[in-house]
């Protein structure tokens, strides 16, 4: 499993005119090929008039997986300037469409490059970027009666709660930071008396906005 790493909340899309053009940037996140052609499939059936339909994504942990196509604008004036957004952001499974309808002025090069580059980073503002940071969910478990002290003790720490169980005893899930297991092992025993039964069930991401 992958380590700690950025990527887009979610959907977003944002408008800018520059000299008369209509620039539409879509972002969502893909966290496969499939799902990124999908997305720009869908935004390319929205949009069937507009002059070009540029697009880009990077994918995987490696990012083993990118493609950039200016959909009929100069060559390296549109998808890879988009991409070289997502690599300096340091994004992973992301894809930008960015939609344009021309205006009537030319913007040159140098221009659609900047261009291209401003609608993208302003659609990934849109979106929001998130990291998302490994965590393990261990379970905790108890008898009812250390139940008070210890949930009110978790939730005043930095771990996150993530649910409680009731059955012939209590379980507690949660959150803790990849490589801080044995600190919130050792904290709860210390807690408990050694009353508690820690273990780890399963790893997952959690995700904070980071902008």
């Amino acid at each position: 499993m992958r380590k700690d790493y950025k990527t887009t909340k979610g959907y977003g899309e944002h408008e800018i005119i520059i000299s008369k053009s209509r620039f539409i940037c879509y972002v969502d996140r893909a966290e496969t090929e499939e799902e990124a052609l999908s997305f720009i499939e869908k935004i390319k059936k929205k949009h069937p008039n507009a002059t070009h339909n540029c697009s880009c994504y990077l994918i995987g942990e490696h990012n083993h997986i990118q493609k950039a196509n200016d959909d009929g604008e100069p060559s390296g004036t549109a998808g890879v300037p988009m991409l070289e957004v997502l690599k300096k952001q340091g994004l992973q499974d992301t894809v930008v469409v960015v939609t344009r309808y021309f205006g009537g002025i030319k913007l040159g090069g140098g221009g659609l490059i900047r261009a291209y580059g401003k609608s993208t980073t302003e659609g990934i503002q849109a979106a929001q970027v998130v990291e998302r940071k490994l965590h393990h969910v261990m379970k905790v478990a108890i008898d009812y009666t250390w139940l008070g002290k210890v949930e009110n003790e978790v939730r005043g720490s930095h771990y996150t709660l993530r649910d409680i169980q009731y059955t012939d005893g209590v379980e507690l899930y949660v959150f803790v930071l990849k490589n801080e297991e044995e600190a919130f092992i050792h904290w709860l025993t210390e807690l408990t008396n050694g009353q508690a039964t820690i273990t780890c069930v399963e790893k997952h991401f959690v995700e904070f906005v980071i902008s």
